[in-house]
């Protein structure tokens, strides 16, 4: 739910009664990721979506009637049964969608609303939901912040709030959403429990270094996919906010100065379009050190192999430099500005959600490389 915080957000500091449909588990073509909500308040409207278009209408149902009788609700919708089929679910996909009725008096209101109001501010947080499990504890909710602290209470046993709340932490510095799988008392013991875990963290970052009509390109795309954008450039002639309007920030910085000062993590992506030695090696050398998701660096396949020699004559192993990826991109033919900014826009995604970069056409690689297995059964009622 997290995932349409600053609307959600904005209906609690209104004071409106909604439901909630949140996707717990996917599986096969499904094409939305644990997480991904849509929401319905007490006069039909809706945000959001679930599936794409495959189920909203039978999910806006779902919604409107834990409204009605103020139960929470865990459906299942698969290739397999025939209702999916009825509802339009006919990617081949299956989905489990936990539907949440958020309303005034609710003990879980509270913490949902401290949840949107953190996510929405861009704080980063993270909401941990039971989704399978005994029948009065299916819908609890505790929000997990960074530090580790947390409000709410998810059940009986204080040890399964702090267990969560651990799991939530590590879960947060990584900016993934997912589900554990623990007994009721927080171990692997005791009566199994399902919990769906969402983080919401701050946009990752993505440097672009060289401020070059390719680089303006990529600034553009990577907005686009709602990365933080910082370019970087040495030279303030080009590093300018006239030639970079999109960008979130510009650095006039030798390039590896500017890397050694600001804050980087797992999720920022670092790309290196200067091709120029005296500004990629030291860059690199560092670069390649750190934690990164992903360093690329433009040039020929003949200024790869020099800044490869460049870089083992600087102390780069082996190992370290087969984190770069260059020359930078897919293979996409690409020739213009914007051309190249979608091959090395491609190339990240590939790289973040584990694509082979092929073409999916006579393909049998999976079209969605992560998200938790479903159940791919109709449960029903479960509070």
């Amino acid at each position: 739910m997290l995932d349409i915080a600053d609307e959600l957000n904005r209906w609690v500091e209104q004071g409106r009664e909604f439901a909630v449909a949140t996707v717990v588990a996917v599986g096969g073509s499904a094409p939305r990721q644990p997480g991904a909500a849509l929401a319905v308040d007490s006069e039909g409207t809706a945000i959001g979506s679930v599936s794409g278009g495959c189920v909203e209408g039978a999910v806006y149902e779902l919604c409107r009637q834990a409204l009605e009788d103020g139960q929470t609700v865990l459906e299942g919708f698969g290739y397999s049964d025939e209702d999916a089929f009825a509802v339009g679910l006919t990617c081949g996909g299956v989905i489990d969608i936990l539907i949440t009725p958020v309303l005034a008096g609710s003990p879980a209101r509270p913490v949902f609303a401290a949840a949107l109001a953190a996510s929405a501010s861009g704080e980063a947080a993270a909401l941990a939901r039971i989704t399978d499990g005994p029948a009065e504890l299916v819908g609890r909710a505790l929000l997990v912040h960074p530090g580790g602290g947390y409000e709410g209470v998810l059940g009986g046993h204080p040890e399964l709030d702090r267990t969560v709340a651990d799991e939530a932490v590590a879960l947060l510095d990584a900016g993934r959403t997912t589900t554990l799988s623990l007994g009721a008392d927080g171990r692997l013991c005791g009566q199994p429990l399902t919990v769906l875990v969402e983080s919401s963290v701050p946009a990752p970052r993505m440097i672009v270094f060289g401020a070059i009509d390719f680089a303006a390109a990529l600034v553009r795309v990577g907005k686009f996919l709602n990365y933080h954008v910082t370019v970087c450039d040495a030279r303030p002639v080009f590093a300018t906010r006239t030639r970079f309007p999109d960008a979130d920030e510009i650095a006039v910085e030798w390039p590896h100065k500017y890397l050694a000062r600001t804050t980087v993590d797992a999720r920022t992506v670092l790309c290196v379009l200067t091709h120029d030695a005296k500004f990629d090696i030291p860059l690199l050398e560092s670069a390649l050190r750190m934690p990164l998701a992903y360093v690329g660096a433009m040039g020929s396949r003949r200024t790869h192999l020099d800044r490869n020699r460049r870089l083992r004559e600087a102390g780069v192993t082996e190992l370290e430099l087969n984190r770069l990826r260059s020359p930078i991109g897919l293979d996409l033919g690409a020739r213009t500005p914007e051309e190249t900014a979608l091959s090395i826009a491609a190339e990240i995604v590939a790289n973040r959600r584990g694509g082979s970069g092929v073409s999916l056409t006579g393909a049998h690689t999976p079209i969605h490389h992560d998200g938790t297995e479903p159940t791919g059964r109709r449960i029903g009622s479960v509070a």
